[in-house]
């Protein structure tokens, strides 16, 4: 046998026995590896977060811009007053508000509910327009008041304040009233007093059976 085989197998048996070097490693490995694993899982953890690559950063909700729809509601209400200080309300089946910087709610199966010196009315619509701020309400389409005594107008495409209770169109218009049927270039009606200016060739249709129901 060769001195160096000699040698190699002294050095084996060094780190065999007990208490050697072998003994050694696989008691700090038995200690430490644990700790390691643990700083390693940590690392992995908060990696995403302290790349050099990233940034972070916390959200001013009064700088973000809403990708789409800002607010959606079913069965909205909304409540206020009139300038004479009675009650109303404003029904939806849905509103949609699209930005905070705009007060104007889109309504859809409308109704509004304001109150007169001989009792409530209602006004109801497919479609509106609600402004917040002047507390005004545009009307897409067919709209129609119904008052206490059985008052009825019917019209479509106006703007209604409902601060003042007064109603107007934009354009030409035509409807009907207990006593008939109308049309004109520009409607105004008073809802409290119950009274209909046209303007602009303007033409009343006048049906017996109303006038008959109203004496």
């Amino acid at each position: 046998m060769s001195v160096q085989a000699d040698q190699q197998r002294d050095v084996r048996r060094l780190w065999a026995q007990p208490g050697g070097s072998h003994d050694r490693l696989v008691a700090l490995l038995k200690n430490w590896l644990p700790v390691a694993v643990g700083v390693l899982a940590a690392l992995l953890a908060t990696a995403p977060f302290t790349g050099g690559d990233k940034v972070s950063f916390v959200l001013d909700k009064n700088k973000v811009e809403v990708a789409k729809d800002r607010m959606r509601l079913t069965e909205a209400l909304y409540r206020g007053e009139d300038s004479k200080g009675q009650p109303f309300s404003l029904r939806a089946g849905s509103a949609v508000q699209k930005s905070s910087r705009e007060p104007i709610v889109d309504l859809n199966s409308m109704s509004a509910r304001i109150l007169l010196s001989d009792g409530p009315a209602v006004l109801t619509a497919q479609k509106g327009r609600y402004d917040m701020d002047t507390e005004r309400v545009g009307i897409e389409g067919p709209v129609q008041f119904e008052a206490a005594g059985g008052y009825r107008l019917t019209t479509r495409d106006v703007g209604i304040d409902l601060k003042t209770r007064r109603m107007r169109s934009a354009g030409r218009v035509d409807g009907r009233i207990p006593i008939g049927t109308f049309s004109g270039d520009h409607l105004e009606a008073d809802m409290g007093a119950r009274t209909v200016t046209l303007n602009g060739r303007a033409s009343l249709r006048i049906e017996q059976n109303g006038l008959k129901g109203r004496n």
